[in-house]
């Protein structure tokens, strides 16, 4: 068995001092001189029951080793001393039969430990397989700090801890040893952007929360804060005044404003506070951070909602605007917002003016105001109307160039012929652009000589050149009429001999139609038929399709309507046998008087050929 390292080679006075001699010799020995005692005590044969001892002096021995050693318990935390330190090891004397070893390691947090420090270890196995007292100083660290945080979170008590890392959502915290969770919300009453300012550095934190079960722990640098801005906020709010003035910190950047920090106190400049001008976006005048001067300029009963103006701190634009400047006059300026009714121009900082869209050309023909300008275009325009007091100015393009009806006479005479461009139908008729801020108007009835239009849209489409003949021109009322058809001739005027009254004309039914059907007679000519002139020599009636010769019995030059009929064909003939036979009798009755059978023959030709035979 390996000798044990014991606690009786060191000189013991209070061992000495506490036996009694008298009352046990063995003791008195020991007290004597407890070095040899507990050297030269057998200790095997004693464990062993070969060698026995009297009780009392046993009671007497274990009440000594009691009063002298510590109780070497397993999971027991005690306080010990260094009194050696090595490479690798690090020697503890916990007042026990043998000191203790723990690892180097274990310390590296203290890099200046020494001999003498006095250390919190843990007594994880009182002997080992050497009979080592085996010690640990991190599960002693980790059992004390879970008291030392237990009882800050109870007390509310202020600790230190040391920012290690950054982790999501926050950092971890190195508090009595052990790795506590810090929320990003919980380092500063003001949002913090730059997480990686903190590590490594030891601040002051606050246990807010402990979980046991899985051994969590949350702490907290803003509540610690808290407590003393609530009573400067208290007292801000208590001196705010409409129209007051502060220094501010520009806390956050949103869309819609500006979060401002007035010292515990948190304010809103909207975007439109920010500046006299139109801005996009609130970057483009503050950055985060930045100290600004602002004006209080409303805040709600309880002054928890305060909103805060930038621009109101330098005088509006408006008031600064020379006095020289006039109707008539021409300026320049930045489009800085467009819509479907015009565009608004940027004349000076913070002053506008809006160019509507009939003001950006002269053509009555009205467009998107995107059409003609983009945002950020440098414009030049010239001033309709100016009220300093409402502050609104109206601005025109158009003006800049000269007004084409100005010598429209000159340039569009009645007579004329142009091409123009079909920017526009109604369900009377095309307009026709035939310049910038010329148009004219072509009616449906001077589209086509031939055509019978129901709607423009069947002869033409929005961006087909036209060519035109100029009809009528109202200079005061800047209209002009023009007309299609007439730069051509009309075809009607050669279709009249043509297909005149009483011409006859071999086609085919196109369509049967109501009362009737209708054939063609030529690409542009398409001539009605009624009904009761659609009957056959036979009694029966034409059909879709079906061929035959048509006698024109009405031509309407004007109305472009045209009437035919087939009945007439054959009747016709049958009227001019009728007159022949008529004719032949009276020239028989002439030269001998004719019988009764002459008159029943001539009858019965006729019938005959009624009949078709």
């Amino acid at each position: 068995m390996a000798e044990k390292k014991t606690k009786a080679e060191k000189p013991t006075e209070e061992l000495q001092a506490e036996v009694k001699t008298a009352e046990a010799p063995v003791l008195s020995e020991a007290q004597a001189n407890p070095e040899k005692f507990l050297k030269e005590f057998d200790w095997h044969n004693y464990e062993e029951g070969i060698e026995q001892v009297e009780d009392k002096k046993l009671e007497e021995f274990e009440k000594l080793v009691n009063e002298n050693f510590v109780d070497t318990l397993n999971n027991e935390v005690v306080e010990g001393e260094v009194i050696h330190l090595s490479d690798r090891d690090v020697i503890i004397d916990i007042n026990a039969k043998s000191e203790g070893v723990i690892s180097l390691n274990e310390f590296r947090y203290n890099p200046d430990l020494k001999v003498g420090d006095k250390v919190e270890v843990l007594i994880d196995v009182r002997e080992d397989a050497t009979g080592q007292l085996v010690l640990s100083h991190r599960k002693a660290r980790v059992i004390k700090a879970w008291d030392r945080v237990n009882a800050a979170h109870d007390s509310g008590e202020i600790v230190n801890g040391f920012v290690k890392c950054r982790t999501k959502g926050g950092m971890i915290v190195d508090v009595f040893g052990i790795e506590a969770f810090l929320p990003g919300s919980q380092i500063d009453v003001k949002p913090i952007r730059d997480y990686d300012q903190y590590v490594n550095k030891t601040m002051e934190f606050k246990v807010v929360k402990i979980n046991q079960e899985f051994k969590n722990v949350v702490v907290s640098h803003k509540a610690l804060i808290e407590a003393d801005i609530e009573e400067q906020k208290k007292e801000i709010i208590s001196q705010l005044e409409k129209g007051q003035v502060l220094e501010g910190t520009v806390k956050n950047i949103t869309s819609y404003g500006v979060f401002m920090d007035l010292g515990g106190v948190d304010g809103l400049i909207h975007i439109t506070d920010l500046s006299w001008s139109r801005i996009n976006h609130p970057n483009e005048i503050v950055d985060l951070d930045q100290k600004l001067n602002v004006v209080i300029l409303d805040f709600d009963e309880d002054k928890s909602r305060i909103q805060l103006g930038l621009k109101q701190l330098s005088k509006h634009p408006w008031e600064a605007l020379g006095e020289d400047l006039k109707v008539g006059d021409h300026v320049k300026g930045r489009v800085v917002v467009i819509a479907d009714y015009g565009a608004f121009i940027e004349v000076a900082e913070g002053v506008e003016g809006l160019i509507h869209v009939s003001e950006m050309s002269w053509s009555t023909h009205l467009r998107s105001a995107q059409d003609f300008v983009s945002i950020g275009d440098v414009v030049e325009a010239q001033i309709l109307t100016l009220d300093r007091e409402d502050r609104k100015m109206s601005l025109g393009i158009k003006q800049l160039t000269p007004d084409p009806w100005t010598d429209i006479t000159t340039k569009y005479p009645v007579g004329s012929k142009h091409k123009g461009i079909v920017r526009n139908f109604t369900n009377f008729g095309v307009f026709v652009e035939l310049e910038e801020g010329i148009d004219g108007l072509i009616y449906i009835s001077d589209l086509s000589w031939t055509k019978k239009v129901k709607h423009p849209s069947e002869f033409c489409a929005v961006g087909d050149t036209l060519e035109v003949l100029v009809l009528e021109l109202d200079v005061e009322g800047r209209k002009l009429s023009l007309g299609h058809k007439q730069t051509k001739e009309n075809p009607w005027d050669k279709y009249e001999t043509e297909f005149g009254l009483n011409t006859v004309h071999t086609t085919e039914i196109a369509e049967i139609v109501d009362k009737g059907a209708t054939i063609k007679l030529n690409e542009d000519i398409t001539a009605f038929v009624p009904n009761r002139h659609l009957e056959k020599e036979d009694g029966k009636k034409l059909k879709k399709g079906e061929s035959a010769e048509f006698k024109v019995i009405e031509f309407n030059k004007d109305f472009k309507r045209v009437v035919a009929s087939h009945t007439a064909v054959f009747r016709e003939e049958e009227a001019k046998i009728v007159k022949s036979a008529t004719r032949r009798s009276k020239a028989a009755a002439s030269e001998a008087k004719p019988t009764l059978g002459d008159a029943n023959d001539a009858l019965q030709a006729l019938k005959d050929k009624m009949d078709g035979k």
